[in-house]
């Protein structure tokens, strides 16, 4: 990623963000790229390349508690409203009216609070392996944790119990390695085994295991990655989860209507096939309900599409994107 192409910019309750931003070419429209845990701007820097030379905007940036942005400590920083009002910040800041927001992973449920809060400031929305996230004013742990054991047969959650833990932060920094091994694995059955179920991850860290990493990551990647990681630290990355743990975006979703459908606006839904914690079926069964205008391209792919399948997501979503240019151009 060039960091020529990157600026900063104070949003309205007082944090700072780290961004890349290039302008669109023609009549082309901005995308928003927004990441989601453990990472940086950085996990679109394929997207970046192939979408900046077809001439599109981009506005791609770290996001709170990552990379060149703020690493606030106080958990409330980190609901999924707050951050979606900085990113809407950022885009007032680049004069931007509309656009197009893309989320993976936690970047998902930013982008679900865009649509829920914000959806006349964007042409369409895409998610990536994490579906549309509607608001949890009830959310309750144990009870998700029951459930989805209950219909997968694991608890696919389980590891946010590490994630939200007092400990949390100390043990995944001490076993960095072995973290960043399970996250990213060359098999995404890890998931399954030891990554998802209740106290796998924490055995699995704790021990001091390790796994293949996928080979869709290149030893630059991982340079960059794990880097950016012993950096920045697992404070801000880990608040994200607190957030939802200790009550803290229940308390908030309170005050957010919940619609039906939820997304009016064109929406790309990359399922994932072989991603354990996003089970591909109930994600897709939540996008057809959530979405008036839904397209889904199912991958053979585990969590991290964008990297792993590189060029087909590039080939197929910018297709979407040219078929959607044409829809509103009429």
């Amino acid at each position: 990623m060039d960091g020529s192409l990157y600026k900063d910019v104070q949003t309205s309750r007082g944090v700072n963000y780290h961004y890349l931003a290039v302008a669109p070419q023609a009549d082309k429209p901005y995308l928003l790229f927004i990441h989601g845990f453990p990472s940086t701007s950085y996990d679109w820097h394929h997207q970046v390349a192939y979408f900046s030379e077809l001439g599109y905007g981009l506005i791609v940036p770290d996001m709170l508690g990552y990379g060149g942005t703020s690493k606030p400590t106080e958990v409330e920083a980190y609901t999924n409203s707050r951050t979606a009002k900085d990113l809407v910040d950022i885009l007032d800041a680049e004069g931007i009216t509309q656009c197009i927001a893309i989320g993976h992973d936690w970047g998902s449920r930013v982008a679900s609070r865009l649509a829920d809060l914000y959806e006349d400031r964007f042409i369409a929305f895409a998610f990536l392996a994490l579906g549309y996230i509607a608001p949890c004013p009830t959310f309750d742990m144990d009870e998700v944790l029951a459930l989805t054991k209950k219909l997968a047969g694991y608890e696919l959650l389980g590891y946010w119990k590490l994630f939200g833990a007092p400990d949390g932060v100390e043990t995944i920094e001490k076993n960095l390695q072995s973290f960043y091994s399970a996250l990213y694995p060359a098999d995404p059955a890890v998931w399954r085994r030891h990554f998802a179920p209740l106290g796998a991850f924490r055995t699995w860290v704790e021990s001091g295991n390790t796994a293949a990493v996928g080979a869709w990551l290149s030893d630059e990647d991982r340079k960059v990655q794990i880097e950016a990681l012993l950096k920045g630290g697992m404070t801000g990355p880990l608040s994200w989860y607190k957030a939802w743990t200790s009550g803290l975006s229940a308390k908030e979703d309170k005050g957010i209507p919940i619609r039906s459908p939820a997304i009016s606006k064109p929406t790309f839904f990359a399922a994932t096939t072989q991603d354990f914690v996003c089970v591909v079926k109930p994600q897709i069964n939540i996008m057809a309900k959530a979405c008036a205008d839904l397209k889904i391209h199912e991958f053979e792919a585990g969590h991290w599409v964008m990297m792993e399948k590189k060029d087909e997501f590039n080939e197929v979503f910018g297709s979407w994107l040219e078929d959607l240019s044409g829809r509103c151009s009429t």
